[in-house]
């Protein structure tokens, strides 16, 4: 009997995994026990201020069952801008060891407003089903679910998923289309590859990088919301961050690295 269970649940999960086969993706860019560290810089009346830090930590995990990556990414303001911008995001996610997305929440105070977004994924018949979940700033909840024929990713799992894209064929201008979902919306979003730049990181190394830009479409028209300054090689190591928020503008830059799983080799002398 016990030999039963133990078969019926390699299968089970097997299924799990199968299902989710049109939603996966090769991982050539990082492992368990990947931790980034970075100093966050705000824009305020004109001037770059150093409003906090944030980290980002991909571990080994399980999720109901399905071997994951668990990946997060926290950020923390330092007081200095409280009276007049607070920032505490903390997001979340769950990808399977084959970069199927499983499960999504991000907790965001951005100013006064606090709001939180989780994203359920399934796949049945070989769909991709998702159940949002909204918390808005008055405390209400929003449900709804939705079966999509093509697959779907939200913020976090996509970012996982472009560290392992191979952009060796791209020429400036390569657009990689996909829709992006949170708690209450699914939009059209897009990756723009912007060509390569030199970047120094706070940890005073300069990067050979790669430059990405993320736009979403919104009311009509693409809006650019942040871009990535990647590393050229096989990690694709975020080295910087620059993010339009609804309150301003903000920078991220890399300040330490730990548990990188390939050679850097874009580190420039």
């Amino acid at each position: 009997m016990r030999h039963f269970k133990i078969y019926l649940i390699a299968l089970l999960t097997f299924f799990s995994i199968g299902m989710a086969a049109q939603c996966t993706f090769r991982n050539t860019a990082f492992g368990s026990g990947e931790y980034l560290t970075y100093n966050l810089y705000y824009n305020w009346k004109f001037i770059w201020v150093k409003a906090g830090t944030a980290s980002w930590y991909t571990i080994s995990s399980t999720y109901r069952g399905i071997p994951a990556y668990r990946a997060s990414l926290t950020t923390r303001g330092n007081g200095k801008l409280d009276d007049y911008f607070v920032l505490r995001d903390t997001l979340l996610c769950y990808d399977s060891k084959q970069m199927a997305p499983l499960y999504f929440r991000k907790g965001a105070r951005e100013g006064k407003r606090y709001t939180v977004d989780e994203v359920f994924y399934s796949y049945p018949n070989g769909k991709c089903h998702v159940r949002q979940h909204r918390i808005d700033n008055d405390g209400k909840h929003q449900w709804q679910e939705h079966t999509y024929e093509d697959c779907v990713y939200d913020m976090m799992s996509i970012f996982l998923r472009a560290r392992s894209f191979n952009p060796e064929s791209w020429k400036k201008g390569q657009v990689v289309n996909f829709p992006i979902v949170d708690g209450n919306s699914k939009n059209p979003a897009r990756i723009v590859y912007n060509g390569k730049t030199n970047i120094k990181a706070d940890n005073g190394c300069r990067y050979r990088c790669l430059e990405l830009s993320y736009l979403e479409y919104e009311k009509g028209k693409w809006r650019n919301v942040a871009s990535f300054y990647v590393t050229d090689d096989q990690n694709h190591i975020p080295i910087r961050l620059d993010m339009r928020l609804k309150f301003g503008s903000a920078k991220a830059y890399l300040v330490s690295m730990k548990g990188i799983s390939n050679k850097i080799t874009s580190q420039l002398k």
